[in-house]
């Protein structure tokens, strides 16, 4: 997923869950999201984060 792709999904699932999200590029190179508490892998490996309170 492109960086573009992966932001606008971030932002849609941050609203709608209403909770914080990580943008992480993953192993191979591609980038991911998931809610930030189910998030364990690396901290250098996040790219942004969504927070639909800030």
């Amino acid at each position: 997923m492109s960086f573009a792709d992966a932001h606008a999904f971030a932002f849609s699932l941050a609203t709608t869950l209403m909770a914080t999200i990580v943008i992480f590029r993953a192993g191979d190179g591609t980038m991911s999201v998931m809610p930030a508490a189910e998030y364990d892998g690396d901290d250098d490996t996040i790219v942004e984060e969504i927070d639909p309170f800030a």
